[in-house]
């Protein structure tokens, strides 16, 4: 119908081409975005990055897949455990980025920051950076918001194309050459984005419009190994072979670039001191084997030492002979403590909100796993240990259960298989199990070891009494359980649980206590006879 002119006595509104002159969309915009997540904001100052010298081999890869635009993927994906340096690397590669004039957008999550703590701004904040360098890009982009102000309560998808695709594609049909423009996005921490629903959305919306063919940018996100990552990224996820994917765990030692990060940090110390001798060499070799190869142990050691008014060489020994205990003024880990706490309560409270979970007790069940590891001690000479699949049916969990628990573990502990096939849990960091055993790092999170023991003597008790057998009719003796019409699986259950039931009950580890019910009712239904 053309221009609407609606004239007034003491105003005059004008509404062109369906949109709404009384909303500035890049006003809009601008209320939508999250500074504090761009790469150089106030809020980010002195942000982590790698030493000149460190981190050598994986930043050089980093920045030759940005810099070959004519690679086939366009979207980079680096996980690895937590404290593994993924943020330092995409600081890095940002500054990196920035001084070269390719950097489009960045984007770094942080769960402790409320302003950057969800997905919700990640698309209106590109979009700002993408239209603060390009005039006619700012113009398309506040188009689109005055046109449809709704548009951020609208999918990613939609958001997406509307802010970003279409904006781009305009300026493509002026003539523009679009590989004139910066060209790299940049996402730091997507598992720190509140919602897993929320970061599986944000990677469908990335596949779907932002690697189309014709637009220019080449994404680079880090991500610890979480559900939504770990899910695309796996052999028939969406993003299996659309992305470049370094593993960090996997695929780098940091231990050497660890080394030398301590050696140039002690030696600033040093200078300051007026002493190059206030540290040895096995001071840094026991805080790097300590660090298990991940960079944050070492970080958060250097932070402790280093803090304003403190003695570095007092605090330096504070952590070498550090031994918790009530009333521990040294808190030389708080840092990494908090990082393992948010995690592992994060963890907690999506497995025990699944309806089948109900009753468990998700804490308990993974320290039985975690100890597991350096075996059980029943005595002198008596000892046990399990495959993950054995302890998860042998405390009668559905198969596969080991798998659902470290689900959302995976920058802490993963599941190895071993050279007999049989799966076993392992920690990527020393200082998670230290924090496992220490009701003071742990807090209200922590599991002590006697009630995994007995827990577990409670488990082998039921195991045997549900056995479904007619124990009267099998044969004599252990030797005989290979011929047990069981899968290979439940006779080695039923084998571990005959063998290693009383080494558990009588184990001082064990609280007999609170299993006396337990130890009665197998008494009444017969247990005994058939452990027998």
């Amino acid at each position: 119908m053309g221009d609407i002119n609606n004239y007034q006595a003491s105003q005059i509104t004008v509404i062109r081409g369906g949109g709404d002159s009384s909303i500035d969309g890049w006003e809009l915009l601008m209320k939508k975005t999250a500074p504090n997540a761009l790469y150089n904001s106030s809020a980010r100052f002195d942000a982590p990055k790698c030493d000149e010298d460190t981190r050598v081999e994986v930043t050089s890869e980093l920045m030759e897949w940005i810099r070959d635009r004519s690679a086939p993927q366009r979207l980079l994906c680096m996980t690895g455990a937590a404290g593994a340096g993924k943020s330092c690397l995409q600081q890095t590669a940002a500054e990196k980025c920035g001084m070269g004039g390719i950097l489009a957008a960045s984007y770094f999550i942080s769960s402790t920051d409320a302003t950057r703590n969800t997905i919700d701004p990640i698309i209106p904040t590109i979009a700002y950076q993408l239209g603060r360098e390009n005039s006619k890009l700012k113009w398309s982009i506040k188009t689109a918001i005055e046109k449809d102000p709704l548009i951020f309560n609208q999918s990613l998808v939609a958001q997406t194309t509307a802010l970003i695709v279409r904006p781009v594609e305009d300026l493509r049909s002026t003539g523009a050459d679009l590989n004139s423009l910066p060209y790299v996005i940049l996402i730091d921490g997507l598992d720190e984005g509140e919602g897993e629903d929320r970061q599986a959305e944000l990677l469908t919306a990335i596949e779907r419009c932002l690697l189309k063919n014709g637009l220019p940018f080449r994404i680079f996100i880090a991500s610890r190994p979480e559900w939504a990552i770990h899910t695309a990224l796996q052999p028939g996820g969406h993003l299996h072979d659309l992305a470049y994917h370094i593993q960090l765990s996997n695929k780098y030692d940091a231990t050497a670039d660890m080394r030398r990060y301590l050696w140039s940090r002690f030696n600033d110390i040093g200078l300051r001191l007026d002493n190059p001798k206030w540290f040895s060499e096995d001071d840094i070799e026991t805080l790097v084997e300590a660090g298990s190869g991940q960079f944050i142990y070492v970080a958060t050691v250097y932070k402790y030492i280093s803090e304003r008014r403190a003695a570095p060489r007092s605090r330096l020994d504070a952590v070498l002979t550090w031994t918790p205990h009530e009333r521990q003024a040294a808190k030389p880990f708080e840092a990494l403590d908090r990082l393992y706490y948010r995690i592992l309560s994060a963890a907690k409270e999506a497995y025990e909100a699944v309806d089948i979970h109900e009753g468990r007790n998700f804490l308990l069940l993974f320290r039985v796993y975690h100890v597991n590891i350096s075996s059980f001690q029943l005595g002198s000479s008596l000892t046990h240990q399990s495959s993950a699949e054995g302890l998860s049916a042998l405390l009668r969990l559905e198969p596969q259960a080991e798998q659902t628990l470290i689900s959302d573990l995976r920058s802490l502990a993963f599941l190895e298989k071993g050279a007999d096939g049989d799966l076993s849990l392992r920690l990527y960091h020393k200082s998670f199990s230290d924090f496992l055993q220490e009701p003071s790092r742990a807090k209200d999170l922590f599991v002590p070891q006697s009630q995994v023991y007995t827990h577990l003597a409670k488990g082998m008790m039921r195991y045997i009494i549900e056995c479904p057998l007619d124990f009267e009719s099998l044969p004599i003796g252990l030797g005989r359980l290979k011929d047990l019409p069981l899968s290979a699986l439940h006779r080695g259950c039923l084998r571990d649980a005959v063998k290693y039931l009383p080494g558990f009950l009588a184990s001082p580890t064990t609280v007999l206590d609170d299993i006396l019910d337990e130890v009665v009712g197998f008494t009444q239904n017969g247990g005994w006879r058939k452990v027998e």
